[in-house]
């Protein structure tokens, strides 16, 4: 019997996944350590979602197994992953005229069965979920009637919900600006460290990625081109390697996590010499 106090919370084993027999990722070992925040990275088609379905068993392998706390996630009722295991898949939409109290109680479903109906404890867990995601003022308005941020923190509340250990997050920020994009990443971290939260993310931009996850796994080619911590994953010639970009890496100044300083086209670097020419002739005016 396996020890989950040493298992990895999830695992692929020479797992290959992808659509109508084309493979995405091919014979792909990785680990998913209990009690982290992971982002998955890589450029466009590279597998990243296609993983995160392959571990929610959303996506059914062409090869390997998945294994949930040790066992092999095929061989686990529904219901009993969907206790363990809570998936937020990119741009969800909530029914027309669902309000907030209404999306985040439909958490509770693993938790309900014909025997156990709706209970006061489960309105009891729906409202702290709604309080966690900072969202009690608007608990009874439509889902639609919200900004993009706090959408997004409805569905995040959904989840929280669940009561599942591990929250499986594809692209929680698309579609958000900047301030919300943050707002999500906050709470994402916030649930992490205050409740233990296993979190695994697929994201797009590399900064955002480095400042909120203890570990990020590159895709590419079919595979993992990298893996560790930020400061181990996010270098030049990676970059170069898996994006085709050519950028800089320098400390974030608030964190010192990395930040990705794309390099300048010949069109940009005329733009700043000539900058750099005005201010030197006006201080010489001056």
């Amino acid at each position: 019997m396996t020890d989950r106090s040493t298992a990895p919370v999830l695992e692929a084993r020479g797992l290959s996944v992808g659509y109508d027999r084309h493979p995405v990722l091919t014979d792909l070992d990785l680990r998913i350590e209990r009690g982290t925040v992971t982002t998955f990275l890589g450029a466009n088609g590279c597998g990243k979602s296609t993983l995160l379905k392959a571990f929610g068993r959303v996506l059914k392998p062409q090869a390997g197994e998945v294994h949930l706390d040790g066992v092999p996630i095929r061989r686990e009722p529904n219901r009993a992953v969907a206790r363990k295991l809570a998936i937020l898949p990119q741009s969800p939409v909530a029914p027309a005229g669902t309000s907030v109290l209404d999306l985040v109680m439909r958490g509770r479903n693993p938790h309900q069965s014909w025997a156990k109906p709706w209970t006061a404890d489960d309105a009891d867990v729906a409202e702290q979920a709604i309080a966690a995601t900072g969202l009690t003022e608007v608990a009874h308005r439509d889902v639609a009637s919200l900004s993009g941020g706090q959408r997004q923190r409805a569905w995040i509340a959904l989840v929280v919900a669940q009561q599942a250990e591990t929250l499986l997050l594809d692209e929680p920020t698309t579609y958000l600006d900047l301030a919300h994009q943050l707002e999500v990443l906050r709470l994402v971290r916030r649930l992490n460290r205050e409740q233990g939260s296993t979190v695994v993310m697929v994201l797009h931009d590399l900064s955002l990625a480095a400042r909120y996850s203890d570990r990020l796994v590159v895709l590419h080619a079919g595979g993992v081109a990298a893996d560790g911590t930020p400061d181990e994953v996010l270098t030049p010639q990676l970059l170069e390697r898996a994006f085709g970009l050519h950028a800089r890496v320098v400390p974030d100044p608030v964190t010192g996590a990395p930040m990705i300083v794309p390099e300048a086209d010949e069109h940009e670097a005329g733009l700043a010499e000539r900058h750099e020419t005005e201010l030197a002739s006006s201080g010489n005016l001056g």
